[in-house]
């Protein structure tokens, strides 16, 4: 059996639409639907019920095109750019906004309450060669995230995964974690601080890389084999100049306000 819907305008063409389809589409809108209403829920837990019924209808009457325009999750580690010791998990959910420039917002994990850990700013080698030199010593290459199979796109399969980092290993990034969820875990507290990427093998500890691996079910040993074939590509001047063992670092200054 069929029904007619009519085209957009007006135009008076029509196109079948099998009812079956239909039904299916409405199924797993509202099945969507549903898993965005208990997220929203399990989210706020011990929130007041004046907030959760907000945010529940703002989950479902509102259009958040941002959110919607995020359309990679990558999982990988980050280093506070002045301490390679303090290590963290950082997951990535981006937007390639240009050719040359990805935008991504980093929580601690991907789960409906993770929290907000920071930003990460990702532009091609090219856009990166045109910037100030004071400028390039915010940002680190992507070469052995990639090669080193520490970085990830979980659930995706391998062969995009795989054409995916094709690129992105020539790519270089700027990142500022606005919560030190490894020394505070309960709050926010201080100012964003720069991170950095690992550069070469024995710099991540072990162990943040196979518990990261065993509740993702990945494997970073498999997908190192896997992407021997990328080329390494040689690292632009003016990156992840922590290696030179100077770095920088944001701090608060007290300053006098311009009226």
């Amino acid at each position: 059996m069929t029904s007619q819907r009519r085209t957009p305008a007006g135009r008076g063409r029509t196109l079948p639409v099998a009812a079956g389809a239909g039904a299916g589409l409405l199924a797993a809108g509202a099945a969507l639907l549903g898993r965005k209403v208990l997220a929203t829920l399990r989210a706020g837990r011990g929130h007041p019920l004046a907030h959760r019924v907000l945010d529940v209808s703002s989950s479902v009457l509102q259009r958040k095109y941002p959110l919607e325009s995020m359309s990679t999750y990558l999982n990988g580690f980050h280093m506070y750019a002045d301490e390679m010791g303090r290590q963290v998990e950082a997951s990535h959910f981006c937007i390639h906004l240009r050719h040359d420039l990805h935008q991504c917002v980093i929580f601690d994990r991907n789960a409906p309450d993770a929290r907000l850990i920071g930003i990460e700013y990702i532009v091609s080698e090219e856009r990166f060669r045109s910037l100030p030199e004071e400028e390039k010593r915010l940002w680190h290459s992507h070469h052995h995230e990639v090669r080193s199979g520490t970085l990830v796109a979980p659930g995706v399969p391998e062969i995009a995964e795989h054409a995916y980092f094709e690129d992105l290993v020539r790519t270089y990034g700027k990142t500022f974690h606005t919560w030190q969820y490894d020394r505070d875990e309960d709050f926010p507290y201080g100012i964003p601080q720069l991170m950095m990427a690992f550069t070469g093998e024995g710099q991540l500890r072990e162990e943040l890389v196979r518990e990261r691996d065993e509740r993702l079910g990945v494997s970073t040993e498999q997908k190192r084999r896997r992407r021997a074939d990328i080329p390494e590509p040689e690292v632009a001047p003016g990156a992840n100049t922590w290696e030179d063992g100077r770095t920088v670092q944001l701090r608060l200054e007290e300053t006098e306000l311009r009226r």
